[in-house]
């Protein structure tokens, strides 16, 4: 998210949405000035709980969502409302590895290269149209830990220069 912020070039963010409001990048977006929401799903509901970020999504003029570490899953009610307008990074080259676990599935099948998918949301998880991709080498002696940190890096420069791409088509 702190990627996002920093490296945006043809959008701003407006609103920065968690369900943990000491989420570190949470924290720090709004130490930064950026307005914030935050509020738990606990005791409310999945329907409730996404219909009040829907109505600060809104009152926000936000016109494009970029999940960044949002790890629920949407409802398709969700998904619906925002159609074609939701965009997520994941940890791996999809179509391969949907879902978790993505860098100890890919060292675990012998692959050479993993990386990371900029895509847009849709029902299906980690289904929609792929924007983009960075690929990082799987090397020698690798863990899930320190591959990650390479994924991670990779997504710091992907995402925002996809993001800028998407919002200005």
């Amino acid at each position: 998210m702190m990627a996002l912020v920093e490296q945006a070039h043809g959008y701003a963010v407006t609103l920065v949405v968690s369900d943990k409001p000491d989420a570190p990048g949470f924290v720090w977006a709004r130490d930064q000035g950026i307005a914030t929401f935050a509020l738990s799903p606990k005791g409310i509901g999945k329907a409730a709980h996404e219909a009040a970020i829907d109505k600060a999504l809104r009152g926000a003029g936000v016109e494009t969502i970029a999940l960044a570490g949002y790890m629920r899953l949407l409802s398709d009610a969700f998904v619906a409302r925002w159609r074609g307008r939701i965009v997520n990074i994941h940890p791996s080259l999809l179509p391969k590895y949907k879902g978790l676990d993505t860098h100890a599935r890919a060292i675990a099948a012998g692959d050479a290269i993993a990386g990371c998918s900029v895509h847009i949301v849709t029902e299906e998880l980690d289904g929609g149209e792929v924007l983009g991709q960075g690929e990082v080498p799987i090397e020698p002696g690798d863990t899930p830990d320190t591959l990650a940190a390479r994924v991670l890096a990779a997504e710091h420069g992907l995402y925002p220069r996809i993001l800028s791409a998407f919002v200005a088509r």
